[in-house]
């Protein structure tokens, strides 16, 4: 975060009668929000913008959207998104560079957790700007244990997602002045990530608490994210989705081996797990569970390096990883 840099006077969110919150809706959800000044046309702007909420809350889902690319995996299994994950987008003269955060846990206090809470706390505190996601309407002890990380000093916008499940707008006024009386936001942005419309509107809102200065990666770059991690991340993906809520959050996924042979990769991962009977449940009967995961995988990793992929997948049981710091650490968590 740029030092000395001046951030935009926050707007009033407390709406206080009906007309007044039409207003506020009609304008949060124009195309630009009416106090943006326009983009400049030379110079360059920059800057980071740290996406945070609690688990399961759309946080990648949105990163995806605005970088417009996967990059940040997706499952309905709380703590998918355990790592930094960095997407840039360069729209003009302006570059935004997105940091996905993992879901701050509050539930069990292990060694992974802690390692994924410090990147989130690590996180909010080293960016120009903070998108805070929320459900519109919602908010429980997970949202406030989140909430009360972010600094004073960083301007942070309340983006309410899911708000098209909204039917009346009225119902939502006291949540809104509830939610301003909890922190004092720049901007509340009503929006849903799967909408593309409202995705682009975002950026509009977002340009005018970056700084001036220089792109820090090329037009072109997507994420500074390595294809072999990527690797492990979509191991994973599919390894949440195809297992369901039976399989323990803490598996993971280590890639052993990823090398490049001109179109074709050779990749060797393994899945981790804390107990035999996980093992059990990954490889499935006849080791069709397995084998549908390396597939869905493979697949996707071929769409996502326009190569063809070999991959070998095993399965090992390394009893109580989860909660030794070293090994955390080992396995490459922050």
């Amino acid at each position: 975060m740029t030092d000395g840099k001046k951030a935009p006077t926050p707007t009033d969110l407390s709406p206080q009668t009906p007309d007044a919150l039409e207003a506020m809706l009609t304008q949060a959800m124009s195309t630009r929000a009416s106090n943006a000044p326009a983009v400049p046309t030379v110079g360059q702007r920059c800057g980071l913008i740290a996406i945070v909420g609690k688990p399961n809350v759309g946080k990648s889902t949105l990163l995806n959207a605005l970088v417009g690319q996967k990059i940040s995996i997706t499952s309905r299994k709380a703590q998918t998104t355990r790592h930094r994950i960095t997407g840039m987008r360069t729209v003009g003269p302006t570059q935004y560079v997105f940091v996905d955060t993992p879901g701050f846990q509050t539930r069990h206090s292990n060694a992974l957790n802690r390692s994924l809470n410090r990147t989130v706390v690590g996180a909010v505190n080293d960016v120009d700007l903070i998108v805070f996601v929320v459900e519109a309407g919602q908010f429980n002890q997970a949202d406030a244990k989140v909430l009360s990380l972010l600094p004073a000093n960083t301007p942070a916008i309340l983006l309410a997602n899911k708000f098209d499940l909204i039917h009346r707008r009225a119902e939502i006024a006291p949540w809104l002045k509830e939610m301003q009386e909890r922190h004092n936001f720049a901007e509340f942005v009503p929006m849903s990530a799967n909408n593309a419309r409202d995705v682009e509107r975002l950026f509009g809102i977002c340009d005018k608490y970056l700084p001036e200065q220089p792109w820090m990666y090329g037009a072109d770059e997507l994420t500074d994210r390595s294809d072999r991690f990527m690797a492990a991340e979509i191991i994973r993906e599919k390894l949440f989705r195809l297992t369901g809520d039976e399989l323990p959050y803490t598996s993971t996924v280590i890639i052993d081996k990823y090398e490049e042979e001109g179109n074709l990769r050779r990749v060797a991962a393994t899945i981790v797990v804390e107990r035999d009977g996980h093992k059990g449940m990954i490889i499935g009967e006849k080791g069709e569970k397995l084998k549908r995961i390396g597939t869905e995988a493979r697949h996707e990793l071929e769409t996502l390096t326009g190569g063809k992929v070999f991959l070998e997948i095993w399965v090992k049981v390394r009893s109580g990883w989860a909660d030794d710091d070293a090994r955390v650490k080992t396995f490459g968590y922050e």
